[in-house]
C-alpha cells in the first residue's frame, strides 16, 4: 500500500491528507534548523568631551568589532549605547559612557575627557585617552588595549602658542603639537562597513591652542564615538568650553534573505539584515525553524 502526502509549498513541509491515520510501525524524527544565528557586530562607546581653555581633544570611545559570532535562537540580548561626555568649561572634559551587547561583546569603554590648561588639569584615561591641555608637559590619558590609543601630551613651549594635545583614536594615538606652534593632532578612527557603507568611527578630538582667537571646541559627530575638540582661547581664563563627545553606536548584522531577529533600526543592504542601535534597546533572535519528517520502517 502506498502512502500519499500533499506538499505545503509555502513551508516546504509534507502534510497527510485529512482523516488519514498512520499505521503501526511508523517512525518519526525531528530536524531543527536555524538553531543559531551567525552575526557580525560593531560596538562603539561614547567619545570624551574636549577640555576647556586651550583644551586637549577628547578621546575616542572604545571600539570593538567581531565577525562570525554564533547566537542561539529565541534569545534576547540587552544593548546599551553610551552617550558622549560634555566638554569642560575651564576644566577637563567629561569622559564618555560605555556601550555593550550583554553576554555577547566586551564592554567598550567611554573615551577619556581632554585636559585643560586651567590649573593644568589632567586628561583622563578611557577607551582612547584624552589629550592634555596647553601650558603643560604632562602626557595625555591612556587608552585601553584592544579598544583605542593614548591621547597626545600638551605643549609647554613658550608664548604665544601653547598647544593642547589631540585625543587618541581607535586607529592611532593623539599627537603632541610640534614646538607648541599648532593644534594637537587627533588620533584617527577606523572605517567600518557594517552600516552598509564605510563610516569612520572612534576618532579623537583635536586639541586647540592659545592666541588664535576664542571659540568653543567642535563637538564629536553623533553616533560615531568621536571625541570632542578642545576649546581655543585668546586670553587666559577666557571661559571657552570644549566640544561634547559624539554618542556611541551598536550595529549587528547577519547574511540572508529572511529577517531572523528584532530590535533597533533595520536596513537590508547587499544581502544583509543590519540592526542599528543609537540608543538602548534589545536585540532578540527569532525562534528556530523545526521540520518534521515522517517515514515508514
Amino acid at each position: 500500500m502506498s502512502i500519499l502526502f500533499s506538499r505545503n509549498f509555502s513551508t516546504g513541509s509534507f502534510v497527510r491528507p485529512q482523516g488519514y491515520r498512520f499505521p503501526v510501525g511508523l517512525s518519526t524524527f525531528t530536524v531543527t534548523t536555524n538553531a543559531t544565528l551567525s552575526v557580525d557586530y560593531l560596538v562603539v562607546a561614547g567619545g570624551g568631551g574636549g577640555g576647556g581653555e586651550i583644551g586637549g581633544g577628547g578621546g575616542a570611545g572604545g571600539y570593538l568589532t567581531a565577525s562570525g559570532t554564533s547566537l542561539p535562537a529565541s534569545t534576547p540580548y540587552a544593548v546599551t549605547v553610551g552617550g558622549g561626555g560634555p566638554g569642560g568649561s575651564n576644566t577637563t572634559g567629561t569622559s564618555g559612557n560605555p556601550s555593550v551587547i550583554t553576554s555577547v561583546s566586551s564592554t567598550a569603554i567611554g573615551g577619556g575627557g581632554g585636559g585643560s590648561s586651567n590649573g593644568n588639569t589632567q586628561a583622563l584615561n578611557g577607551g582612547s585617552g584624552g589629550g592634555m591641555g596647553g601650558f603643560s608637559s604632562l602626557s595625555g590619558g591612556t587608552g585601553t588595549p584592544g579598544q583605542g590609543n593614548n591621547g597626545g601630551g600638551g605643549s609647554a613651549a613658550g608664548p604665544p602658542n601653547y598647544g593642547g594635545g589631540g585625543g587618541g583614536g581607535s586607529a592611532s594615538a593623539g599627537q603632541v603639537p610640534p614646538n607648541g606652534s599648532s593644534n594637537g593632532a587627533a588620533g584617527s578612527g577606523t572605517a567600518n562597513p557594517l552600516s552598509g557603507s564605510p563610516v569612520t568611527y572612534a576618532a579623537g578630538g583635536i586639541g586647540n591652542r592659545y592666541n588664535i582667537g576664542s571659540s568653543n571646541g567642535t563637538p564629536g559627530t553623533p553616533f560615531t564615538g568621536n571625541g570632542g575638540g578642545g576649546s581655543q582661547t585668546g586670553s587666559a581664563g577666557g571661559g571657552e568650553t570644549g566640544g561634547s563627545g559624539g554618542g556611541g553606536i551598536v550595529i549587528i548584522r547577519y547574511a540572508g534573505e529572511t529577517q531572523r531577529a528584532t530590535g533597533g533600526s533595520i536596513s537590508t543592504p547587499s544581502g544583509y539584515y543590519v540592526h542599528t542601535f543609537t540608543g538602548d534597546g534589545t536585540f532578540a533572535t527569532n525562534a528556530a525553524t523545526v521540520t518534521i519528517f515522517e517515514t515508514i520502517n
